[in-house]
């Protein structure tokens, strides 16, 4: 849909030569033949544009541009002005207005501005709608989590996210700290500002220095420009130092100090640079023993342990695995496009009894897959991978246990009696169990039980 510009001068032969240059270039082109009436309109109806003479009957171009930025504040305004007229123009632009343009007006001029501003416009609102939806995402109700653990999370990440004060998050690999602490940026006063990762761990040694203060144009072998590093890529916003723990000792003296003072020095300059950084620093190590042990600073811990948030385990938060479990189904079934309902009770199960050393990361991991080889309307342990206890049925015994030249119906039989049996034995002999998971009635299990042969040991 072409943009809306609304044309306002009280000479037709200009208003109607900019229109028509205006409506070649392919935009939507309105016009009014003074204040008054462009004041009625710009009421009545939308435009991105207004280009407007300064000097007209009825109401002039200044009063129409305040009329306009009461009204439609989105709604931009370059202003069309003699020369004579020059400093009218520059209160206009003070009072609101995006540009001006001056008589007599070149087309290919106005037609540059016109191109800037809107695409300028443009910009704006999807950089506007971007925030919208990294807000949404990082909204504290995007956190799965209902366990007692994970309540007393969210609240220490409301209570922390209305301030600037460092916070350290502690928890396993692939516990989820770094989407705590974009929870804590993008719902705080810094929102608005970046919100910059480093990996302290993922940066070779020679390096991370320049990466994190900056560097001078050759101020060292490979130096060909001079850096912005890190921290003030994050001025004003949140500098989020993830494996904090692998940060070299000689560097931690430096961290201190932008910490402290607030300033950072790149390397090869004499000036520091002041900086305001929110820090955010997430480890799975325990920085304590670190500290004992003479890998980190003590000092350095306490400046950023300002708050610390432990996040718990999914051994510890058991009951979130269903809740985590069907997020992760949606977000796979939407990218994926499969029309899956859900995952059935005893693949559910075998999750929720699963030891997940890969945390949150390994458990969405699963569902994906999961969700790329599922086939039914519902995730079973036939979709999960053998690495799930108990997921795997063991279809691989060698075929020379069929014996030579059997019939499918043979070996769909004794496969059969296998996997019956493995269910039995899943669900200690309870057939009710294994009837509901195998989506059979009851009396169809008594049946196939019977006809395949398969005896229940009594305990």
């Amino acid at each position: 849909m072409p943009e809306r510009i609304l044309v306002v001068d009280d000479e037709q032969i200009i208003r109607e030569s900019l229109g028509f240059i205006l409506v070649k270039a392919g935009y939507e082109v309105s016009q009014a033949a003074n204040g008054k009436d462009a004041a009625n309109l710009v009421s009545s109806e939308t435009f991105d544009l207004v280009v407007t003479d300064l000097e007209m009957p009825e109401m002039k171009g200044i009063e129409l541009l305040e009329h306009i930025m009461l009204n439609s504040p989105e709604t931009m305004v370059i202003i069309i002005t003699a020369f004579g007229s020059l400093e009218t123009a520059i209160d206009a632009l003070r009072k609101g207005a995006s540009d001006y343009i001056l008589k007599p007006v070149e087309f290919d001029e106005l037609l540059a501005k016109v191109n800037l501003l809107l695409e300028h416009k443009k910009l704006k609102v999807e950089n506007q709608t971007l925030r919208r939806m990294l807000h949404k995402e990082y909204d504290f109700s995007n956190i799965i989590g209902k366990s007692q653990a994970m309540q007393r999370v969210f609240t220490s990440i409301q209570k922390v996210a209305a301030t600037s004060s460092n916070v350290l998050i502690t928890g396993k690999s692939g516990a989820g700290k770094e989407l705590v602490a974009r929870a804590i940026h993008y719902n705080g006063p810094r929102m608005n500002n970046p919100f910059i990762t480093v990996n302290c761990g993922a940066i070779p040694e020679t390096l991370i220095e320049s990466e994190l203060f900056g560097s001078k144009k050759g101020s060292f072998t490979g130096s060909t420009g001079d850096k912005t590093g890190y921290f003030k890529a994050a001025d004003g916003g949140t500098l989020f130092l993830d494996e904090i723990g692998e940060m070299p000792l000689q560097l931690q003296v430096k961290l201190l100090r932008a910490i402290e003072l607030k300033e950072i020095t790149p390397i090869g300059s004499s000036a520091s640079l002041k900086i305001d950084v929110r820090f955010i620093a997430a480890t799975n190590k325990i920085l304590l023993k670190e500290v004992e042990a003479g890998n980190f600073r003590e000092d350095l811990f306490y400046r950023l342990n300002v708050v610390e948030i432990q996040l718990p385990a999914l051994a510890e938060r058991q009951e979130d695995i269903p809740p985590l479990v069907e997020h992760f189904l949606a977000k796979y079934r939407r990218e994926l496009n499969k029309n899956i309902l859900g995952v059935d009770a005893e693949a559910m199960r075998l999750l929720m009894n699963r030891q997940w050393k890969g945390e949150i990361r390994e458990l969405e991991n699963i569902i994906e897959r999961a969700v790329i080889f599922c086939d039914g309307d519902f995730i079973s342990i036939r979709d999960l991978p053998d690495a799930v206890p108990g997921a795997e049925v063991d279809f691989d015994e060698p075929m020379m246990m069929l014996g030579e030249d059997r019939s499918l119906d043979e070996a769909m039989r004794f496969y059969e009696k296998r996997y019956i049996a493995s269910m039995l034995k899943i669900h200690a002999n309870n057939k009710d169990a294994v009837a509901k998971a195998l989506k059979i009635a009851l009396p169809t299990l008594y049946r196939r039980l019977k006809d395949l042969a398969i005896v229940i040991e009594k305990k």
